[in-house]
């Protein structure tokens, strides 16, 4: 069986070799190509490589969406500094799994994005933040960077061109928190894992207090595919507004969940019926979270509408975000599904911020009342009401995190709170 499902409406770049352990060899990614867009990058000026990835539209996979060449070239044009290129590694967001794939099938692919990204942004040194949980998978990059520097493709004088860029993996202790980009770099430095105010940015000051650009794992992989093949290759998938491919991690109440590698603005609805074989066990589908439990839950009827691209999603009143795909049938237990989220957030909030801190607790402490039946028809205006007060009014979006599930799942699903308040029976069992 082809790794572990694929569809014939895929269109693999990123994923071409998933499954495939050989492609973790440095041997084997060079005999297919493999770093020959490092080698053209490094005959290029920096701003020449920017220029290429400016033209592709690339916009940044870690759930923004910002346009990576406009961020790249945010950052200062002299070299008085030292440059740095942070990779963002640690994916902690529930329903998201395609940046470890990344790694683990294809380790030399990011190695050799990160690289061309240090290059374009005059970097001196690259810092690959891995999610502390990722054991086997930080194991193989580093395995594979050993091997990249031992053949002179990282380090210094790379391919004799005179250039000369170092790499570092490393692995964060397992906490949501750090993916945040400010919180990454304060762990980085050793700090708590705390989000930092902005101004000032990271492309002003960033990591160790000196120019900084942070991109996602998928994004970066991007990068040797579209200074091999150009940026109108890029362009003609996707959308003319959310151009590329992306990886779309489908996890829930499917019967083929995975990650598949799609166009953007591809249907929502053809996903979840065609490429991942339908709602389980012929079930009614009942909801959908489009990118990662930290956006809108939309129903089945907002399902058909929706393509996935930044503004398709938009349009359902939801966004792509990581594009983590949770597929949940007639059977799910919303409230249950939305308490656990906002346990999760509750958790993982760094207490900061005093609407997250406070807020995400007493959000989590209602949530578990109406669960078991004790709450009250006032609770579901309370909850509207604090989580409101949560968005907006912190230095991360954590906050926003734990108001969008809850608010949505109010607004949609209002009747299943309401069973529970008012008979203390649950609808659904899952």
């Amino acid at each position: 069986m082809a790794y572990p499902y694929v569809s014939d409406k895929e269109v693999r770049i990123l994923s071409t070799y998933f499954g495939d352990p050989k492609q973790r060899h440095l041997d084997t990614y060079v005999e297919r190509g493999g770093y020959k867009a490092l080698e053209k990058a490094l005959g290029m000026g920096a701003d020449d490589v920017v220029n290429i990835v400016k033209d592709s539209g690339l916009r940044g996979r870690g759930g923004a969406g910002f346009p990576t060449g406009l961020k790249w070239s945010f950052m200062p044009k002299d070299s008085s500094r030292p440059h740095y290129l942070l990779c963002n590694a640690d994916e902690s967001e529930p329903g998201t799994f395609k940046d470890r794939e990344l790694i683990r099938w294809d380790p030399h692919q990011l190695i050799e994005g990160c690289l061309i990204g240090a290059h374009a942004i005059r970097a001196q040194h690259v810092y690959i933040y891995c999610r502390g949980e990722f054991f086997e998978t930080t194991q193989v990059l580093a395995r594979a960077l050993e091997d990249a520097y031992a053949k002179g493709y990282a380090g210094e004088n790379i391919l004799g061109t005179g250039h000369t860029i170092d790499v570092t993996v490393h692995a964060g202790a397992g906490a949501y928190i750090c993916g945040e980009e400010t919180g990454l770099m304060n762990s980085l430095e050793g700090k708590r894992g705390e989000p930092r105010v902005k101004p000032p940015f990271p492309a002003a000051v960033g990591a160790f207090g000196m120019p900084s650009t942070i991109n996602n794992v998928e994004t970066l992989c991007a990068i040797p595919h579209i200074v091999t093949n150009g940026g109108e290759w890029y362009k003609q998938y996707g959308t003319e507004k959310s151009p590329g491919t992306k990886l779309f991690c489908v996890s829930g109440h499917v019967n083929k969940p995975g990650n598949y590698e799609l166009p953007l603005g591809f249907p929502l609805q053809e996903l979840i019926d065609d490429v991942c074989g339908g709602v389980r066990d012929g079930n009614a589908l009942k909801a959908v979270i489009p990118g990662g439990s930290s956006v809108p839950i939309i129903n089945a009827e907002e399902v058909s509408r929706c393509t996935l691209d930044y503004e398709g999603c938009v349009e359902v009143g939801t966004m792509l975000g990581c594009a983590s795909v949770i597929v949940m049938d007639e059977t799910a237990d919303i409230v249950k599904q939305v308490r656990r989220m906002v346990d999760f957030y509750a958790h993982e909030s760094c207490g900061q911020c005093t609407p997250c801190r406070e807020g995400s607790a007493w959000t989590a402490k209602i949530m578990r009342r109406i669960e078991n039946g004790e709450g009250t028809e006032e609770d579901l205006d309370m909850l509207m009401e604090v989580t409101q007060k949560m968005v907006g009014t912190t230095i991360c979006v954590l906050s926003d995190s734990v108001a969008a599930p809850v608010q949505s799942s109010i607004e949609k699903f209002r009747d299943e709170y309401l069973a529970l308040i008012r008979r203390g029976e649950r609808v659904g069992a899952a």
